[in-house]
């Protein structure tokens, strides 16, 4: 009976330690930076708040126009 509450803790510890490597990486280090500058990152990241925030912009508007 205790084995399977071994091997959960086991796994849940197994997993804490994988997220805490991950967070420990720098950003150049991270799976979706790599091969970016800082420029090309910030360029990035700019272009998808744009976006975002065009696409909230288009329902806010939408939304006023049913009222």
């Amino acid at each position: 009976m205790t084995r399977g509450n071994q091997r959960d803790l086991a796994r849940d510890k197994a997993a804490k330690k994988a997220a805490d490597l991950q967070k420990s990486k720098s950003a150049a280090e991270k799976e979706g930076n790599k091969g970016l500058s800082l420029e090309a990152r910030k360029q990035r990241d700019a272009d998808l708040m744009r976006e975002k925030q065009k696409l909230k912009d288009l329902k806010a508007a939408e939304a006023a126009a049913k009222k």
